[in-house]
C-alpha cells in the first residue's frame, strides 16, 4: 500500500469527519482550497509546520499521519495498555501513540513481553481448569499461539508469495488443470509425477481425517464426506507440500516471525493453502474474472470449483506488481467471537489482543446464515470500509456429525465499493456504521454495546443516571 496515498486518503476522512469542506480547513491552515485538494489528491508534500496546523484543527495527534508500520505498532501498544491490569497507571492513547513512535524498539519489546504475559495467563488458567478435573495434571498442555505469529508472518508479506504462483501457473501447464476435469488432471498427475495413488475413504474406514498421506506407502486418502471442491483443494494441497517442498522452505527461512517449530509447521501447512488457491485460481484468469464479475464470490466459486472462502482467500493475495486487485482485509470468527484468521491489506485495524468491536457485521451475519450482509464501517480515525460478511459451515456430513458454523468478514476502502457488485444499491454516502477496533480504545461513546468503560474515561458509577449502557460516560 502506498504510504503518500494513505495519508491523503485519512488527511480526507479527518475533514469530513468535522463536518468541513476543503475551503473551510484551508482557510483555517491559511493555504489556498487548490492546494488543500493537491494534498489530498497525493500530489503535494506536506511540510512539518503544516502537519502540525492539521493535528491541531483536525483534532489528532501527530501518530495518526505516522507511515502504515509505525501506526499499526501504536495502535497494538494501545490497545495493550487497554487491559485492565494497566488502569490504574492512569495511562492514554495518545502519550502512548507518542511514546511509540519515539522509542520503536522498546515499544516491540513491549509487545513481545505482553504476548509472552498473555500466553502465561492463558496457560495457567488452562492448567487450573485441567487440574480441576480427574486426572488433569497429567494432562495439562503448553497453551501457546503459533498462529499468532504466523499472523503476523503472512501480514509482513502482505499475503502474497511470486514464488508460489510462478511454481502453481507452471504445474497448472504441466498437469493441463486447464480443462473441466481438474480433480482427475490432478490424479494423473500426482501418479505420473510423484508415484502417488490417491483414494477415497469411507466414513467408517477413516471419521476424522479429511486428507491423510503415507509417504512411505505413497498413498493420499480423502475423505468421501468432502464436495468435489474440496477434495480438489485437498489434493492441491498435498502437491504443493510434495512438488513445492523447496520454495517453502525458502520462503520460511526468511520468516523471523516463526519463533516455535509449531508456528513453522502451521505456517508451512498455510502456504501450502495458499499454494493450492493459486493453483486452482491461476492469478492472471482470476484477477480478470474478478473485475469481470465485479468480486461476486458466489458466481466465481462456481466457476472455479472452489469454495466461498477460498475465493475470499485468493482475493486478499491479488498484490502482483502492476496487477493488483481491490486490496481487501479478511477475518474469520467463530460463534463466541474468537478471531482465527486476520489479514488487511486495506490498512483496517483487526484486534489482536481483544474481542473485535461488536458493531461489526461479521458478528451479525450469524444471524442470517448462508445471507451476505454489507455494512459501510466508519472507523475512529475517520475512516470509511466498505465490508461484507456471511457464515460458512464446515465440508463434512453424515447423521450426528456435528457442522461447525463460522462467520467469514472481508472489506476494502469506501473508495473501492463501487468495483463490487455488493455494493448496487447501497447509499454509500449515508449509511455508515461507527465501528471500533476493541471497546476498551474505541472513542465512539455513545455505543450501546459496550462491554467495558473506554480507556479515555475511568468508570464512574452514579446510581441515580443510567446511560445508553453502563459502561458510557454520562454527565451529571
Amino acid at each position: 500500500m502506498n504510504d503518500a496515498g494513505v495519508l491523503g486518503r485519512r488527511i480526507k476522512a479527518l475533514r469530513k469527519r468535522e463536518g468541513l469542506s476543503q475551503v473551510d480547513l484551508a482557510k483555517r491552515l491559511g493555504v489556498s482550497s487548490s492546494y488543500l485538494n493537491l494534498i489530498e489528491s497525493n500530489k503535494r508534500p506536506l511540510t512539518a509546520a503544516l502537519l502540525l496546523k492539521l493535528a491541531s484543527e483536525l483534532r489528532v495527534d501527530l501518530a495518526t499521519f505516522a507511515p502504515p508500520e509505525d501506526t499499526q505498532l501504536a495502535a497494538d501498544l494501545v490497545e495493550v495498555i487497554g487491559d485492565p491490569i494497566f488502569e490504574s497507571l492512569g495511562l492514554n492513547a495518545s502519550e502512548t501513540r507518542d511514546f511509540a513512535s519515539q522509542n520503536p524498539s522498546i515499544a516491540r519489546a513491549m509487545l513481545t513481553l505482553y504476548r509472552a504475559y498473555v500466553s502465561e495467563r492463558s496457560d495457567a488458567q488452562a492448567l487450573a481448569e485441567r487440574i480441576a478435573e480427574p486426572g488433569g495434571a497429567q494432562n495439562a498442555a503448553n497453551a501457546g499461539l503459533p498462529s499468532e505469529e504466523v499472523s503476523d508472518f503472512i501480514q509482513r508479506t502482505m499475503n502474497h508469495f511470486p514464488t508460489l504462483e510462478e511454481l502453481a501457473e507452471r504445474i497448472a501447464r504441466d498437469a493441463k488443470l486447464d480443462g473441466d476435469d481438474v480433480y482427475a488432471n490432478l490424479v494423473r498427475y500426482l501418479g505420473a509425477r510423484h508415484g502417488i495413488t490417491v483414494r477415497l475413504l469411507r466414513v467408517s474406514d477413516e471419521r476424522k481425517a479429511m486428507r491423510r498421506f503415507d509417504p512411505e506407502r505413497l498413498v493420499l486418502s480423502i475423505s468421501e464426506v468432502l464436495p468435489p471442491r474440496s477434495r480438489r483443494f485437498q489434493l492441491a494441497h498435498q502437491l504443493g507440500l510434495v512438488e513445492g517442498s523447496r520454495e517453502l522452505d525458502a520462503i520460511l527461512a526468511d520468516a523471523p516471525e516463526l519463533t516455535t517449530k509449531e508456528a513453522h509447521a502451521l505456517a508451512r501447512v498455510a502456504l501450502a493453502n495458499y499454494f493450492a488457491s493459486a493453483l486452482l485460481m491461476p492469478y492472471e484468469p482470476f484477477l480478470e474474472a474478478c473485475r469481470a464479475e465485479r468480486y461476486d464470490i458466489e458466481l466465481l466459486g462456481h466457476r472455479f470449483g472452489t469454495s466461498f472462502e477460498q475465493v475470499c482467500h485468493r482475493m486478499t493475495t491479488l498484490r502482483r506488481a502492476g496487477r493488483e486487485g481491490v486490496p481487501f482485509h479478511l477475518l474469520r470468527i467463530d460463534m463466541a467471537g474468537n478471531i482465527s484468521k486476520r489479514f488487511s491489506a486495506s490498512g483496517i485495524r483487526i484486534a489482536r489482543f481483544s474481542g473485535a468491536c461488536p458493531r461489526w457485521n461479521v458478528h451479525s451475519a450469524f444471524l442470517t446464515p448462508g445471507m451476505i450482509r454489507v455494512q459501510i464501517s466508519r472507523m475512529p480515525d475517520g475512516m470509511i470500509y466498505f465490508c461484507i460478511a456471511r457464515t460458512l459451515r464446515s465440508d463434512r456430513g453424515g447423521y450426528n456429525v456435528p457442522h461447525t458454523v463460522q462467520a467469514i468478514g472481508m472489506g476494502c476502502e469506501v473508495r473501492y465499493a463501487r468495483e463490487l457488485v455488493y455494493a448496487d444499491g447501497v447509499d454509500i454516502e449515508q449509511a455508515t456504521v461507527p465501528v471500533g477496533v476493541t471497546c476498551r480504545t474505541c472513542e465512539h461513546l455513545d455505543c450501546a454495546q459496550r462491554a467495558f468503560p473506554p480507556l479515555l474515561y475511568p468508570l464512574k458509577i452514579n446510581e441515580n443516571v443510567r446511560g445508553v449502557s453502563f459502561y458510557s460516560p454520562v454527565e451529571s
